[in-house]
This record gives structure tokens, C-alpha cells and sequence, in this order.
């Protein structure tokens, strides 16, 4: 295609007349062929300027860059936001593109949300897939491992992809990082959905505001302009969700409100069963006793916004509800790994800040007639803030628990431990993650639950940082099983 014509379609200024031949996008210059147009950023680490002459010599046909970079021997695209430009024009090269398109931000619960939305389609009778933490899980089931929110040429690469195959609906998880660095731009979006917010990510962000407008870049920019924001209203927020609302007024979305005060979708009533939830939900004068086969309040709010964004898209209500009454746990939220030996059930979750953890301890509190054993690290390399907040909500709501590491990343795990126990001093340490879940399972009596946290669906543990970082095999539920099987062997 040329790239005269994909400027004209993004509506961007191509010097020099642009006749000449794209053959695909790139913001590493080591992935650059012949026709490549190259993304040059300037990032916290590295300037992706001072790769031009090498994706040049490697075929760049141009670069889109600030005015200021150096581009000598292909087309400069100039722009005061290089990601932005960059990302307009390559949406207009990856096409075509899923009919129905939604996303979801929030601190906790986006990938819950896009994979529920995801099996409401599908049991719907929809070819659908989502995009998150997960990977890319195509309508078949399988599953491609990925980050949060992809780069943008692997993000528009995927929805492309996923649309020759015949998917029709795509649910995608929207990040802060990912939406402040435009790695999901330029396609049409038409529903957003919003969970909640607290504290996260303030390692990269300035400061909860700054967090915030990452956020609302969904609503305010990329959404279409007949989208539909589907915004979790739950009794007890702290007045962000109210502000989601005036962004979505202000950009004159369509707004469907979910929770416990009223709204679109109303959650009247909600009590604990033995496998999972019974709810009264009102919506469109109709009221439904629906059983939902998940634990905790925080799965309630993520299916019942994975069922406003599922009837944003066109979905029939009465598919939807009867969907929601089949979701599926996802991997590594509330996930039950294995039942102890003595008879305990052991959950994984991938609650790694304070509000999600005290989430998850609440979600199982109800199910509790022994102790809950709560074991959790936090993460190197991260918000060193949370850490002590984190052993405050563990230790509130937790009649043990066990600090161990997480990711330790390039700090000191002993470090990292001893800064979560200042919010928790009375709880035990055991520096070993798996000693840790050991020790939680063997201690665990009948009525007892155990709850791993902070790593639910990843496979490995990160050690060191840069040219000395290593991932060691590790998976917080295959090591909960391995650990119950020795127990109940006698060998440890």
C-alpha cells in the first residue's frame, strides 16, 4: 500500500508526496525489512531515535519521529507525539478489524472482565477472543501468552489476525501504561467498561491524578464517539468512579451504570452458596435470580460489567443472563489450585495491591469456618508505597499470614519482606515462596483456607534485573499441588 494513501486516510501530512510502498510497521529496528515504516520513540531507557540510521540501512522507507531527530535517507514524518501519529497511521495498514471491539480499564479486574465478556459472546453463539494479561485467547480456547496491553504494532497485528480468522467480537484490557504510550489506538472501540481505582503503578505514574488521566485517555480519546461507557457504581467507592462518569458525559458517550446504588444494571441482593453466589439483578424493568458459579463481591462487579459490555455490543438480554449464570473462573483469580490433604481449599489470586487484596481475603471470608491463611510478597522493582499497606490489608482480614517473596526483581527479597511486615508485624516470614505455600498448607486444618496471592496466572518468578534478570520456572498453583501431594505422601 502506499503510504501516500494511508496518510491521507489517518488525516496526516505526508512530505514529499509519500509514493511509495509500505510493507509494514515497526518501532524495534531489528524488526525492520524493506518498505518498513519506523516508529522512533523516546522512552524512559532508551531513544528510539538512535536507532533511525540502523532501521534505515535496514530498509525503513520512513520514520515518523519529533522534528528535532535526524532522519537522512527516508520519508520524516515530524510530530509533536511521535507514539500518537505513529499509531493512526499503522491502524490504517492492519485492517480489517473485529466488528465488535470493547475495552476495559481499572486497577483491579480488567482481565476478568474481558475474559467474561469474552465467554458471555461465546456462549452467545459469537466467534470471539480477548486481549490482556492472559495473552490473546481466540475463540477455540488457546491461548498466546502477552502483556497487559501489547505494543501497538503486535496489538493492531493481533486484532488484524483475529479478524481474517472470523472473530466478529474482541474484548481488550486497556492499561494506564498502554494508554498514556498509545499501544492501542486508531481502531473503532464501541463500548468501554471501567471497574475501579486505587492505588498501582506509581512507580511510572507521577501521582494518583497523573494515574488517573492515564485512565481516562479510554473514554476521553480512544472510544468511539457513539461508544457506551459501562461503569461499575459500588457502594463504598471512593468518588473516582463518579469522575469516570463526567469524563464519559463531557465526551457525550452513552453511559450504563452498574453496581449496588440503582443504575442501569442493579444489584438488589447477593448471597454466599456453597459453590459460588446467588444474585437479584434488575435491568430493563426485568428482575433475575441469577446463581453465579464464582466466590468473592469483586467477581460479582466483574460480571455484571462483562454483562453491560457484552449488551452494549448487541447481545440479546436474555443470552446474556443466561451466560452469566455459566461463567468459568479465570485463570489465576480466585482460582482454586487444589484441596489439602486435611481438607482445606487452597485459592490462587493475582491480587497484587492492597485493595485487591483485601478484596480477595473478603471474597473468601464468607466461606470460611476455620482460619484464613493468607500468603503474599510484593514485587521488586515496583511501588516501594504499597508494600506496607499490603501487610495492613492481609493482616486486617487474615487470621495468618505468611509474607514471602514475590518477584523479588533486581532488590533484595528480605528487603522487600521487611518493608510488607511493617504493615504486618505480627505475621510469619518464610523467605521461599515455595517453603511459604508449603508451610501455609501443611498448617491448614479442615474448616481452614489457604489464599496465595500476587502472582495468580504467571508461570515463572523474576529474578535480577537487566542483563542478570532470570524467570524461573514457577507457577503458584502446580507448586500448591506438588506441595499438598508431599504432604499427603508423609515425605515432608
Amino acid at each position: 500500500m502506499k503510504l501516500s494513501k494511508l496518510c491521507a486516510q489517518a488525516g496526516i501530512a505526508c512530505p514529499g508526496g509519500g509514493e511509495v510502498n509500505v510493507t509494514g510497521f515497526a518501532i524495534d529496528n531489528r524488526k525492520v525489512a524493506p518498505g518498513t515504516v519506523f516508529g522512533a520513540f523516546q522512552g524512559t531507557k532508551v531513544n528510539g531515535e538512535d536507532f533511525i540510521p540502523a532501521a534505515i540501512e535496514a530498509g525503513a522507507v520512513a520514520v515518523i519521529a519529533r522534528a528535532e531527530a535526524e532522519v537522512d535517507g527516508a520519508i520524516h514524518i515530524a510530530s509533536d507525539n511521535p507514539r500518537k501519529t505513529f499509531a493512526e497511521l499503522a491502524a490504517q495498514f492492519f485492517t480489517p478489524v473485529p466488528e465488535h471491539i470493547v475495552a476495559v480499564t481499572g486497577t483491579n479486574g480488567k482481565t476478568s472482565c474481558v475474559e467474561m465478556t469474552r465467554q458471555i459472546w461465546r456462549m452467545s453463539g459469537e466467534r470471539a477472543a480477548s486481549i490482556g494479561t492472559l495473552g490473546v485467547t481466540t475463540p477455540d480456547e488457546s491461548v498466546s501468552t502477552g502483556l497487559t496491553t501489547p505494543d501497538i504494532v503486535t496489538f493492531l497485528s493481533n486484532m488484524s489476525g483475529l479478524a481474517r480468522e472470523g472473530v466478529t467480537h474482541v474484548a481488550y484490557e486497556a492499561s494506564s501504561h498502554g494508554l498514556s504510550q498509545y499501544r492501542n489506538e486508531g481502531i473503532p472501540v464501541e463500548a468501554a467498561g471501567f471497574t475501579n481505582f486505587s492505588r498501582d503503578h506509581l512507580d511510572y505514574h507521577a501521582d494518583m491524578e497523573d494515574y488517573f488521566a492515564a485512565k481516562m485517555r479510554l473514554f476521553d480519546e480512544v472510544v468511539s464517539d457513539d461508544a457506551i461507557a459501562v461503569i461499575w457504581m459500588g457502594a463504598g467507592d471512593s468518588g473516582w468512579n463518579k469522575r469516570v462518569v463526567e469524563h464519559a458525559e463531557n465526551r457525550g458517550l452513552a453511559i450504563m451504570t452498574v453496581g449496588e446504588e440503582g443504575g442501569d444494571i442493579h444489584l438488589s441482593r447477593r448471597e454466599p452458596t456453597q459453590l459460588g453466589q446467588s444474585l437479584t439483578v434488575e435491568h430493563a424493568g426485568t428482575e433475575r435470580t441469577i446463581n453465579l458459579p464464582l466466590i468473592g463481591a469483586y467477581q460479582v462487579s466483574n460480571a455484571l460489567v462483562s454483562a453491560g459490555l457484552a449488551l452494549a455490543s448487541g447481545i440479546d438480554a436474555s443470552r446474556v443472563w443466561d451466560a452469566v449464570a455459566r461463567l468459568q473462573p479465570v485463570r489465576g483469580r480466585l482460582e482454586r489450585a487444589v484441596i489439602a490433604p486435611s481438607g482445606a481449599p487452597v485459592y490462587i489470586d493475582y491480587a497484587h495491591t492492597p485493595d485487591a487484596l483485601e478484596a480477595a481475603i473478603a471474597a473468601l471470608r464468607p466461606h470460611v469456618s476455620g482460619r484464613l491463611i493468607t500468603v503474599f510478597g510484593a514485587g521488586g522493582d515496583r511501588d516501594h508505597g504499597k508494600r506496607a499497606p499490603m501487610g495492613e490489608a492481609a493482616a486486617k482480614a487474615s487470621d495468618l499470614v505468611i509474607v514471602t517473596d514475590d518477584n523479588p526483581r533486581g532488590e533484595d527479597p528480605a528487603e522487600i519482606r521487611r518493608q510488607v511486615l511493617e504493615g504486618a508485624p505480627q505475621a510469619r516470614e518464610v523467605a521461599g515462596r515455595r517453603e511459604a505455600i508449603h508451610a501455609a498448607i501443611a498448617e491448614a486444618g479442615r474448616d481452614d483456607i489457604v489464599l496465595v496471592a500476587g502472582k495468580g496466572h504467571e508461570t515463572g518468578q523474576i529474578i535480577g534485573s537487566g542483563e542478570n534478570m532470570r524467570v524461573h520456572p514457577f507457577d503458584d498453583v502446580e507448586v500448591a499441588r506438588e506441595c499438598a501431594a508431599l504432604i499427603a505422601r508423609g515425605d515432608a
